[in-house]
């Protein structure tokens, strides 16, 4: 397989995270209306999937600069640094805090990183590094799990067609939440190829295609767009010193690959989409994963001969049984701490 990364311009408001599996699932559907995308087709390359992903998407991070490339990815989910292990009860207390707050790890270029050099910010600190963004903290990316601001509401109605106008109960307006990037923002995917299956060219127009029509939910309002902007090759990082991964994506943790696996539970509720989603049962099963930021720690060298980890996930839904959920994802080799 090939690594390269994708850039991405955001035009406007989000209502979905733009995470590994979703992206995967997207370009899945590309594929589905456009066969050309994949050698064989669609079904021929998920029938595969398990024992060779025809690709694998990380989540999107924020990239803050271009020469050198440096992208800030969410803090390892590691037990507390030494560092808050010494002084004072106090001091600890205090150094912990300042610690929780620092949701996000800056790194340069696709290479190894070094967990005890590391430099971790907190939303706002992110915002005053980018070169591009704002000096304040409004505008802040994405999420209030890590750090955020929530940037506005959107608004919903129901009508109901023997009054025509909302109501109560089931068409009562309600708003849901929606967050938006920083003017100027930029968002890197890292996307590994396997070029008998596709190639990059083919993957980034699968993600034109998909930021022309919107991203996830309420893509039918705005939601959702996004320009690519470019792809660059990049060589795998060098894995010598390092002794754990760093996923980059929401993955499912296999059997026996690894001695400990640190991670955030994230579950996914999944739900088809495109023409699927007005099927009679267009819920997936939930998969509980690995959130990004997940540390694999290995247990021999042979972990880092593959460029991903996690194994795919099948039997998920009813509607369509060959579906199957990226439980892949590509990873930085980390050097721990001792």
């Amino acid at each position: 397989m090939k690594l390269y990364e994708i850039t991405l311009k955001p035009q406007g408001a989000f209502g979905t995270p733009l995470k590994g599996d979703t992206v995967f699932g997207h370009f899945c559907w590309q594929a589905a209306h456009d066969p050309e995308l994949l050698e064989g087709g669609l079904d021929r390359q998920i029938s595969t999937y398990a024992e060779k992903p025809f690709a694998v998407f990380s989540s999107a991070f924020p990239k803050l600069g271009s020469n050198p490339s440096v992208y800030a990815v969410k803090r390892p989910d590691v037990p507390t640094p030494c560092g808050c292990r010494e002084g004072s009860r106090k001091e600890r207390v205090l150094l912990l805090k300042d610690h929780a707050r620092k949701k996000w790890m800056l790194i340069n270029g696709a290479s190894r990183v070094t967990l005890s050099e590391a430099k971790f910010l907190t939303g706002e600190e992110l915002v005053k590094y980018s070169a591009t963004g704002s000096q304040s903290e409004e505008g802040v990316a994405v999420r209030k799990a890590e750090d955020s601001v929530s940037l506005s509401l959107q608004p919903h109605n129901t009508i109901n067609r023997c009054t025509s106008t909302t109501g109560e109960g089931m068409f009562a307006p309600f708003l849901s939440p929606t967050f938006q990037y920083w003017s100027g923002l930029e968002l890197a995917i890292f996307v590994l190829v396997d070029e008998s299956a596709t190639d990059i060219e083919r993957v980034r127009i699968g993600l034109e295609r998909i930021g022309a029509w919107g991203f996830g939910r309420d893509a039918s309002t705005g939601l959702g767009r996004f320009l690519v902007s470019g792809h660059t090759p990049l060589n795998f990082p060098e894995t010598q010193d390092a002794d754990a991964c760093l996923a980059l994506a929401p993955s499912v943790p296999d059997h026996g690959c690894f001695k400990k696996v640190f991670y955030s539970p994230f579950i996914r509720f999944g739900k088809h989409g495109d023409v699927l989603a007005t099927s009679r049962n267009p819920f997936k099963n939930p998969v509980i994963m690995a959130d990004e930021g997940a540390v694999y720690v290995a247990g021999d060298r042979g972990v880092f001969e593959k460029p991903y980890v996690g194994k795919a996930v099948s039997g998920v839904s009813r509607a369509k049984p060959e579906t199957v959920v990226q439980g892949y994802a590509p990873y930085l080799p980390i050097k721990l701490e001792k």
